[in-house]
C-alpha cells in the first residue's frame, strides 16, 4: 500500500492534500509514450478526480480519494511509471530540454543521457538516503535552455575548438537560485563517471551527517555540504574519486556558453532538426488537462508523430516527429481537444500553485484567480508576446521559483469585503519576486489590473521588440 507521508510526494510515498492524496510520477525529461499516456489517464478516472497536472519539472502529478494498492504500483512499474527500486523514486526528476535531440541548434543529443543516469540511480538503492530534492540536469546547448532551473548539479554544453564539453554547474545559492559555473570542464564520455563520483561523495557526507546526529530529521542538501566544505575541496575529493583531474575552464571559455535563449519559443510549429519533420508545442492551462484530454494528446503523438509526449519545465506539451504535411490537420485536431498552440494565448505563460484548495500554506484561490485573468485577457486584449503572469498562495513561489514578468502573491487581506488579496510585482527588483507594485489588491479587481498593465506596456512600448521586463524596468 502507498505510504501518504512524504514532503515531497512520490508514487511510493504520497502526500495528503487539501484535496486528496497526492502522487507524482517521474518522467526523466519529462518523455511519456502514448501506451502510458493510456494508463495514467485509465488510474486518474478510476482512482482521482478525472485531471492531471504537469511540474515545473516535467513530472505528472494525479490526486486520487484513497492511497494506490501494491499491485497498482507494481503495474506502474511494469508500465515504467515508476522506479523500479521504490528506494529512489523519490529523488527529483531528472531535466534536460523539451527540445533535445530535436532542436537544430543544440550540440549533443541529451536523452541518452538523462536515461543512463535514471539506469544508475535505479542499480544504486544506496543513494536512497540522500535528499528527495536532489536534482540533475542536462542542458544540452538547445535554443529552449533548462540550464538556468534550480538544480544541485547541471552540465551544460559547449563547443570549444570544434570539440564538444559540458561545464559543470553546481546549486550554491539560495532556495531558487540557477546554478553557477564552477570552472571545470568535462569530456562528454567522462560525463555519467563524473556525475557518479560528484553523488558517491555527497552520500558519504549524508552518512556522515546521519551517523552524527542520529536523530537528524532529514538528509541534508548539496548546497549544505558545498556551504560547510566549499567548491574547491568538493571536487577535490571527487577528483580523488575519479583518480584524475577535471580539466579548468578560463573565463574566456565560459563566456562563449553565452547566448540569447527564449523560454516560451517551443510553443507553436517549429522545424526539427531533422529534415521534413517538426513539433508543435501545445499550450496547457496551468499545466492542468482531463484525463480525456492527455489520453487524447497521446493518441495523436501515436497517430502524427513519433508515439510519446514531451512534457517541459513551463508546464507545457510538446508532440515531436511529426511529418510537416500532416501538421495542418494535427493542429486541427489538437484544437478539437479544446486546446490551444498559439504562443499569444494568456495561458501560455500563466503559472499557479495549487492555491489553498491544496495547499495549507496559501492564503488564497490561485488556480481560480488565474483562470478569472486568462478568461479576462482573452476577451479584452490580443497579446503579440508571452506574459509570464505567476500566482503563488504564499511567499513560498512552489510553482515557479524564477522571476516572472508579473508575480502576484497571496496576503490575507485587510478589507473584510474582500479577504483574498495580492502583492503584486512586476520585472526584476530587489526582492525575488521583482519590484512592488501595489502592497495589497483585492483578489477580484487582479483581472482589470493586468489587463491595464498589459495595454499600457503594448501602447507605450519603444517598439514591437520590447519585452514586457525591459519596458517596466526603465518606468522610474
Amino acid at each position: 500500500m502507498q505510504s501518504t507521508t512524504a514532503i515531497c510526494p512520490s508514487l511510493f510515498n504520497a502526500t495528503s492534500a487539501q484535496d486528496g492524496i497526492l502522487s507524482r510520477m517521474r518522467l526523466p525529461a519529462g518523455l511519456i509514450t502514448f501506451k502510458q499516456c493510456e494508463v495514467v489517464a485509465k488510474l486518474t478516472n478510476q482512482f482521482g478526480n478525472g485531471e492531471i497536472q504537469i511540474t515545473n519539472r516535467a513530472n505528472l502529478q494525479i490526486r486520487t480519494s484513497q492511497a494506490l494498492s501494491f499491485d497498482t504500483l507494481l503495474d506502474l512499474q511494469d508500465y515504467r511509471l515508476a522506479s523500479s527500486e521504490a528506494s529512489t523514486d523519490g529523488l527529483r526528476n531528472i531535466m534536460a530540454s523539451p527540445t533535445a535531440g530535436i532542436d537544430p541548434r543544440a550540440l549533443i543529443n541529451t536523452i541518452p543521457l538523462v536515461k543512463q543516469w535514471n539506469f544508475y540511480l535505479a542499480n544504486h538503492p544506496e543513494l536512497e538516503i540522500l535528499s528527495n530534492k536532489f536534482s540533475v540536469c542536462f542542458d544540452g546547448g538547445e535554443t529552449i535552455s533548462v540550464s538556468d532551473r534550480p538544480n544541485d548539479i547541471c552540465f551544460k554544453a559547449v563547443e570549444i575548438n570544434g570539440a564538444i564539453y559540458f561545464s559543470l554547474y553546481l546549486g550554491i545559492g539560495d532556495r531558487g537560485d540557477s546554478p553557477s559555473a564552477v570552472g571545470r570542464l568535462i569530456y562528454s564520455k567522462q560525463n555519467l563517471e563524473v556525475l557518479a563520483a560528484l553523488t558517491e561523495v555527497y552520500r558519504d557526507y549524508t552518512e556522515q551527517k546521519l551517523n552524527q546526529t542520529n536523530s537528524c530529521t532529514r538528509p541534508p542538501r548539496l548546497r549544505e555540504l558545498i556551504r560547510a566544505w566549499g567548491v574547491e575541496h568538493y571536487l577535490l575529493l571527487v577528483e580523488q574519486k575519479l583518480g584524475y583531474a577535471l580539466r579548468r575552464s578560463s573565463l574566456e571559455l565560459l563566456s562563449q556558453e553565452s547566448g540569447t535563449r527564449v523560454a516560451y519559443k517551443h510553443l507553436g510549429i517549429h522545424a526539427q532538426s531533422q529534415s521534413g519533420l517538426a513539433y508543435i508545442g501545445v499550450v496547457i492551462p496551468l499545466g492542468r488537462l482531463t484525463a480525456l484530454q492527455f489520453q487524447g494528446l497521446g493518441d495523436l503523438a501515436s497517430q502524427y508523430g513519433g508515439g510519446a509526449l514531451r512534457l517541459t519545465p513551463w508546464q507545457n506539451i510538446l508532440i515531436t516527429d511529426i511529418v510537416e504535411a500532416q501538421v495542418e490537420q494535427l493542429t486541427r485536431e489538437i484544437k478539437g481537444l479544446g486546446i490551444s498552440v498559439s504562443t499569444n494565448h494568456p495561458y501560455a505563460a500563466i503559472a499557479a500553485c495549487s492555491g489553498y484548495k491544496g495547499c495549507k500554506a496559501a492564503f488564497t484561490d490561485t488556480q481560480a484567480d488565474a483562470k478569472k485573468v486568462a478568461a479576462h485577457l482573452e476577451n479584452c486584449i490580443k497579446l503579440d508576446l508571452p506574459i509570464n503572469i505567476h500566482f503563488s498562495g504564499c511567499d513560498k513561489s512552489c510553482a515557479q521559483h524564477h522571476p516572472s514578468d508579473i508575480a502576484l502573491v497571496g496576503i490575507q487581506g485587510k478589507e473584510k469585503k474582500s479577504p483574498e488579496a495580492y502583492r503584486v510585482y512586476v520585472g526584476d527588483g530587489n526582492t525575488n519576486f521583482g519590484k512592488e507594485l501595489y502592497t495589497e489588491c483585492a483578489a477580484q479587481d487582479i483581472p482589470n489590473l493586468i489587463a491595464q498593465l498589459l495595454k499600457t506596456y503594448q501602447n507605450q512600448r519603444r517598439d514591437f521588440t520590447q519585452t514586457f521586463r525591459e519596458f517596466v524596468n526603465q518606468q522610474s
